[in-house]
């Protein structure tokens, strides 16, 4: 039997139509705070999202570099999550050189008072060469400079030969890392190393870094947050 057709008053179309266009047009705002222990590698790397698209989703991006130890870091966005209204507050650390204690204390603290944390250990620059290789073993810090331009000197995307020279706090990272090398790359190593951990001693998980968990949130690629961001326009 053919499905039958109900002609709608055109004054009643037209209503659903603009009802219909208003939700489709519908943007929301997702807050999210970035608190660095750095004051240049990272904030210069994470400011460099404000720019990324994402579709009905608004990112309004706040990083703030302190240039302090890493349970300052988190103590400082517990205080700034209390007093704004923020839909993720996040930390960034490294290990360095604090002791296992302060650096595994400072995760736990952050995530009992609903902080999030991108974490790594050793250092940042770990989630830059996930951008070209999948380092499985540890190394300190002081190789990273050496690996990393010895990574994007092998891009085939770079012309120019053994020219690079990884300089920490170029406010160029973000685009180097990411025309050379891949970020999608970077987030299947980094989330496959972390997953081989299963306990809380976060100080002996090397090589690991977590920003891959912040790098998707920020390119619009995390479903849970996604699911959140969704409810809040269908709410409106």
């Amino acid at each position: 039997m053919p499905a039958i057709k109900i002609k709608l008053d055109p004054a009643l179309e037209r209503r659903y139509a603009k009802k219909a266009q208003k939700h489709k047009a519908r943007k929301v705002v997702c807050k999210i705070l970035i608190v660095c222990e750095g004051t240049k590698t990272e904030p210069n790397y994470f400011k460099a999202f404000s720019s990324f698209n994402r579709g009905t989703t608004v990112y309004d991006i706040e990083v703030k570099g302190l240039g302090r130890n890493t349970m300052d870091v988190v103590d400082k966005a517990i205080d700034l999550k209390n007093k704004g209204d923020y839909d993720r507050v996040w930390t960034v650390f490294d290990k360095d050189s604090f002791s296992d204690d302060k650096f595994n204390g400072a995760i736990i603290k952050a995530g009992s008072n609903g902080i999030c944390c991108a974490w790594s250990n050793e250092a940042f620059e770990l989630w830059y060469l996930y951008h070209f290789v999948n380092r499985t073993t540890g190394m300190s810090r002081s190789e990273y400079q050496k690996a990393i331009s010895k990574a994007v000197n092998s891009s085939p995307k770079y012309r120019l030969r053994n020219a690079y020279q990884y300089a920490k706090n170029d406010v160029d990272n973000y685009r180097i890392m990411t025309q050379y090398g891949s970020m999608d790359k970077a987030i299947l190593y980094a989330e496959a190393m972390s997953n081989q951990y299963t306990d809380q001693r976060y100080a002996t998980h090397n090589p690991c870094t977590m920003v891959f968990r912040l790098v998707r949130q920020l390119i619009g690629k995390d479903e849970e947050l996604n699911e959140e961001l969704k409810r809040k326009i269908e709410g409106f």
